[in-house]
């Protein structure tokens, strides 16, 4: 017998069938179970909190009690009779007689089980009962903590449970103590059953045995099967209250989750007291059981639905299949000629006509996909891999001369931040236009090798040719450029390497090409013919950066410092920090052929992370010698704008207190990116580092930004300093600087401080500090110590009265 499609699993309906309805049971199943384990598990946590409910309920119907039965002893004490009785020091059988017959009296009206009195030495005087003499040694602990108001404590005695209460008796000078116990039973247990509907067992367990039941709500045969269950207590002490144990136990068939809270008690110390409190799980459960049986019958019903339904889809889905998987075998064959019919509305006939979409693009895709891979989308100029190609072409079929000129735009990342990169799009289409335009009887191929980089092949051109072309393209780009009311500068590096001379490899003449074209860029020399000496200058460049690489890791870097005085009190304020490079072979490099290079590559942080954490320690160094000042350290404009860098700083300098270090950025440092640099100074001044605005004046700084930096001192550049004695301009260049920085509440350091008149005259105009060869000129971090120790003030002399100040 042939079974239905629906029903063999080796047909596509059979499985989409078992497969659904395999995930339907089991997420029903899983669902089910989830939801009775929540079932429980919030059942039992609901329990659990009645139960600690319980607990404080049981708790705060002993306080009542307590306090109720307090006001009785209160008014007992201060019964005037008793006070005139226990006043009028009557002593021996005769008080005890009399007392006796009181407590008696008091007893049988009251429910007190007995009733005792204490004399003031806690020794018992009289009770109703004999238990009482017990009671009375207790009295000393519990009355002496709070002796002002009336007391109640828990006493196990004899097998009992009291409450004992115990109040202060004062009459004619003298005093004692009467106190009250009533014997603990059902009552608070019953009371606790009627408000929270939770059933208690109070407890005793003596040192050597089992639990015994001391009040139940249970009857007698239940209370033992609940004893016989129950775990012994955490310790023998019976004055130290300890945690609740909680666990289930089975009372005639029916789960309870059982509490058992052991109680602080005095009297016997050898038992424990305990309360155990119960609350059926299978009452809590109740309510959940029947939610659980309409939740499984509606899961069958779902799964029969489920299963007609899918059914169904399997079968509307198999047969439109059968006719697509035809179609795909013809599509994979190469068949595009028969279109791909639409057998149905629904999905699969969207995948059908998915399938004739496909068939009528794939020799689009594949036009599209070959203009992509050799021509440029944004310009339709011929990309970097078509020009290679042509490249080779040319080389491998003549030896003719030609020229390779390849051009970068300047400042082009700049007009993409400022005016958007959708702006810079239409720059490049109208450069590449305005290049076509330009060349077109001259050049046979222009390409875009991507970003703002256009390449040049021209014929039978030789250096002559290519720096005419040079010359022709720098004076069209002296035009101006104007797209959407926007005028654009236009201005561009562009290197020469020639065929054959310079290579006869495309990959080699396209490198020199390049070469040529950085060079002219830096120099910003317009254009630049490839010459042997670029490559000897780009490796010597990659050479100083491996040796740069070196030096720090083989210790090469020595950190120098010179010193800053304070003018006005002629002491020394600080040092800044400088490096040099003592090369194993090159001897000492000057920093000017190393830092500006490291600027340029980046390692300038490498570089600035060591002067930090080699000014720490020297600093610490100092600090150990009583001969600490603060040390200045030269951040870079690479430096700030690394948004990392207060952090790295804090790393770098741990151990060393902010105050101990001042970070000194330049103004061009600031204004080539303010926003980021005013973040970044925010970080490092919230993290308490003093920061200066070096070489102040020198740059083109805004006052606008300036007001809103967080800094603290202002550097005024040596060129000013140096020349003011003999230069009244200058002279009043710095007198404006030093005012502009007091009214911004900054201090100012002069550079270039190299003579007397100088340090006179800056005192003169308001200056704080100086720094110059007149101090002394930067010495290694090793000699600072000792030369800060002999150096004296020098001595100005007549420089005083020598100044330009009447010109001012």
């Amino acid at each position: 017998m042939r079974w239905p499609d629906f029903l063999n699993l080796r047909r596509l309906e059979g499985r989409i069938v078992a497969l659904f309805l395999a995930l339907l049971l089991v997420v029903q199943v899983l669902n089910l179970a989830l939801i009775g384990q929540g079932i429980g598990r919030n059942a039992r946590a609901s329990v659990a909190e009645e139960l600690a409910a319980g607990e404080r309920i049981y708790t705060q119907l002993l306080a009542q009690d307590a306090e109720q039965r307090g006001l009785i002893a209160d008014l007992l004490q201060s019964d005037y009779g008793l006070r005139q009785l226990v006043g009028a020091g009557i002593e021996g059988d005769e008080l005890r007689s009399t007392l006796q017959d009181v407590f008696t009296n008091l007893s049988e009206r009251g429910e007190a089980s007995f009733i005792g009195y204490a004399n003031d030495a806690f020794q018992l005087v009289t009770a109703t009962d004999a238990v009482a003499g017990k009671v009375a040694p207790l009295l000393r602990g519990v009355t002496r903590q709070q002796q002002g108001r009336t007391q109640s404590q828990l006493v196990l005695l004899e097998g009992k449970a009291y409450q004992v209460v115990v109040a202060r008796m004062r009459a004619a000078g003298l005093g004692g103590w009467v106190f009250m116990g009533f014997e603990m039973r059902q009552d608070q247990l019953q009371e606790l059953q009627r408000i929270a509907h939770i059933q208690g067992v109070l407890l005793s367990h003596p040192a050597q045995g089992s639990w015994q039941v001391l009040a139940s709500v249970l009857d007698a045969p239940a209370s033992a099967r609940v004893v016989t269950a129950l775990p012994p207590p955490a310790a023998s002490t019976s004055s130290a209250e300890h945690d609740a144990q909680s666990f289930l136990i089975q009372i005639d068939g029916e789960q309870f989750q059982a509490r058992l809270q052991p109680l602080a008690h005095g009297g016997d110390d050898t038992q424990a007291m305990a309360v155990l409190l119960l609350r059926s799980v299978d009452d809590a459960l109740a309510p959940y059981r029947q939610l659980q049986w309409m939740l499984l019958g509606l899961s069958l019903a779902g799964v029969a639905v489920f299963a007609v339904g899918a059914v169904l889809t399997a079968r509307r889905i198999s047969g439109p299949v059968k006719v697509l998987a035809s179609a795909a075998r013809r599509l994979g064959q190469g068949d595009y000629a028969q279109p791909v019919l639409r057998p149905s509305s629904d999905e699969i006939g969207d995948l059908a006509e998915a399938f004739e979409a496909m068939r009528q693009g794939i020799r689009a895709r594949e036009e599209e996909v070959h203009r992509l891979a050799f021509w440029d989308p944004l310009t339709d100029l011929p990309n970097r891999e078509q020009f290679i190609q042509a490249l080779a072409r040319r080389v491998a079929d003549s030896g003719v001369r030609f020229s390779l000129l390849m051009l970068n735009l300047d400042r082009f990342k700049h007009v993409n931040d400022v005016l958007g990169r959708a702006f810079g799009d239409r720059l490049l289409r109208a450069v590449a236009e305005r290049l076509q335009h330009l060349l077109k009887d001259e050049v046979r191929l222009i390409a875009r090798l991507g970003g703002d980089e256009f390449v040049l092949m021209i014929e039978g051109a030789g250096a002559t040719r290519a720096e005419a072309i040079c010359a022709r393209i720098q004076r069209d780009f002296e035009r101006a450029l104007s797209i959407d009311d926007q005028t654009v500068d236009l201005s561009a590096g562009m290197g020469v390497s020639l065929y054959p001379q310079h290579g006869r490899d495309p990959t080699l003449l396209m490198a020199r090409a390049e070469l040529a074209m950085h060079t002219a860029k830096r120099g910003q020399s317009g254009c630049e013919v490839y010459a042997p000496s670029m490559d000897a200058a780009s490796q010597e460049s990659l050479s100083l950066l491996s040796e740069l690489r070196h030096a720090i890791d083989a210790g090469e870097l020595r950190l120098f410092l010179q010193p800053k005085v304070d003018l006005h009190r002629q002491r020394i304020a600080g040092a800044e920090a400088l490096v040099r490079w003592e090369h194993p072979t090159r001897g000492l490099v000057p920093p000017m052929e190393f830092i500006p290079f490291a600027e340029q590559t980046g390692f300038i942080r490498q570089i600035t992370a060591w002067m930090l954490h080699a000014s720490a320690q020297t600093w610490i160094n100092l600090q150990r010698e009583g001969l600490a000042v603060p040390i200045s350290v030269n951040l870079s404009t690479r430096d700030l704008m690394d948004q990392d860098l207060p952090i790295k700083v804090a790393d770098l300098v741990a151990g060393v207190p902010p105050s101990a270090l001042c970070l000194e950025i330049t103004e061009s440092a600031i204004m080539d990116d303010p926003q980021r640099a005013l973040q970044t100074l925010e970080q490092l001044h919230a993290l308490g580092f003093k920061l200066s605005i070096d070489d102040f004046g020198t740059g083109y700084s805004s006052l606008a930004y300036l007001k809103q930096l967080s800094v603290d001192e202002l550097k005024i550049d040596r060129s000013f300093v140096m020349n003011m004695e003999r230069d009244i301009d200058d002279a009043k260049i710095v007198r404006s600087t030093i005012e502009l920085a007091h009214n911004l509440g900054l201090s100012v350091v002069a550079e270039g401080l190299e003579t007397a008149k100088a340090w006179t005259l800056l005192q003169t105009l308001g200056c704080d500090q100086g720094q110059g060869y007149l101090l002394a000129r930067p010495m290694p971090g090793e000699q600072f110590a000792q030369w800060l120790r002999t150096w004296q003030p020098p001595d100005l002399g007549d420089a005083r009265a020598s100044t330009i100040l009447a010109g001012l």
